[in-house]
């Protein structure tokens, strides 16, 4: 269990806090095995720190591993559970380059896909975060919040940019991606100064102001790492597929097919779920009370933008897995229609040959009749004219059925 206080400066502390200061918020984050452990523990320090502890029913949410994306709140805390859409350790080294594999790699790529949950106690200044033994999301937000932390010693001793910066502050590249109006990110970051805080994003820290926008920001991490996953399914998907529609040979890695849009289906159903949680949240932030204070209704509004941004961000996922599935099930049934083709043409070539052999076999029956009056059973030229009465049949049914596209080129 780890101990990060975020305002000004991002600090980890060695344990609980014996108090929050004035400004900035906790974040506490531990993993699943190491929560339950310390659950009582921390259901004390959360009651004295954050006004209250977590309930029964959202312990359990938050320490099972097979928990959907879901929402829930009470009037002290909000409990968002967020499962994860991330590529496998050691995943990349799967395939020989961009374009070839193996099926037995793309299996193991399938096998490794990390759908873990997230769980997240929002409280008004403590936010709480669970998350597996060996995720990842923790150590890159420590790392990142501590570079943006360090940015913010480049501010004065009052708080504020050095003179001919104020009028002028760096904005954000993420806000600026959400679509925040830039006239409302400079109103926001000289009001912010005006009334001695701090405002996210507008100044060289860039620190999160609140732990709902931290939260945000971890989720919304944790959605775009689906990009090294598509690149994953898209990989692996394209080898079968191509091994599928291969012209030579039979296609043998159905159960690896299977497996893929199995996973395919899978995610589709976790992205519905994250969708629903977010949309939750976002109804949710619109019941908030409205701020008095402009900086808090500013930061309010930058919080609804980045909700939005997170759940569009969710609805391309989940239309990229939907046109895989959709690809997938368009290669199966071309597989098929190959199939089928192929039959086919195997099925004519035979009809043709029968259809040739055919009078070939009328003329040998006439002439195996056993009597003795048949023409040229006894001349000795009757076997070449027999002979070539078949050759020209054979000839003239190969002109016609070629004529009439019944025989390729």
């Amino acid at each position: 269990m780890r101990f990060f206080l975020i305002h000004d400066s991002f600090t980890e502390l060695p344990d609980w806090p014996a108090a929050l200061p004035p400004q900035g918020f906790l974040w506490v984050t531990c993993s699943r095995r190491v929560f339950e452990v310390q659950l009582e523990r921390a259901q004390q320090h959360l009651q004295r720190l954050a006004g209250g502890g977590l309930v029964d029913l959202h312990v359990s949410d938050l320490i099972n591993p097979q928990l959907p994306s879901q929402y829930d709140y009470t009037s002290w805390y909000d409990l968002l559970v967020f499962r994860r859409l991330a590529a496998g350790q050691g995943t990349e080294r799967m395939f020989l380059d961009e374009e070839r594999g193996t099926a037995s790699s793309a299996s193991q790529a399938l096998a490794a896909i990390d759908t873990s949950p997230v769980g997240f106690a929002v409280f008004d200044r403590v936010l709480l975060t669970v998350h597996p033994a060996d995720c990842s999301v923790r150590d890159f937000f420590q790392t990142r919040l501590s570079q943006l932390g360090q940015g913010s010693h480049a501010t004065g001793d009052n708080g504020q940019p050095p003179a001919g910066e104020l009028s002028r502050p760096v904005h954000d590249d993420e806000e600026a991606h959400l679509g925040v109006d830039p006239q409302l990110i400079e109103e926001h970051h000289l009001a912010g100064l005006a009334h001695g805080h701090r405002t996210e994003g507008r100044g060289p820290s860039r620190l999160p102001p609140s732990p709902a926008d931290l939260m945000l920001r971890i989720v919304n991490h944790m959605v775009d790492s689906y990009l090294d996953l598509r690149r994953l399914l898209t990989r692996q998907l394209g080898y079968l597929q191509q091994d599928m529609l291969r012209s030579s040979g039979r296609f043998r890695h159905w159960q690896a097919l299977l497996a893929s849009r199995n996973t395919l289906h899978m995610l589709e159903d976790i992205c519905e779920d994250q969708r629903s949680a977010l949309q939750e949240w976002i109804d949710a932030l619109e019941d908030w009370p409205v701020p008095t204070d402009p900086v808090a209704a500013r930061e309010r509004e930058v919080l609804r933008v980045r909700s939005r941004d997170v759940q569009e961000h969710i609805e391309r996922v989940l239309n990229h897995v939907r046109r895989l599935e959709t690809s997938s099930e368009s290669a199966v049934q071309m597989h098929f229609s190959l199939q089928g083709s192929r039959t086919n043409a195997i099925m004519r070539t035979l009809t043709v040959l029968t259809a040739i052999f055919l009078p070939l076999n009328l003329i040998t029956g006439v002439f195996g009749m056993n009597f003795d009056a048949l023409p040229l059973i006894h001349a000795s030229h009757g076997f070449w004219l027999a002979f070539g009465l078949m050759a020209l049949v054979v000839v003239m049914l190969v002109w016609w059925f070629r004529r009439n596209r019944y025989l390729g080129d």
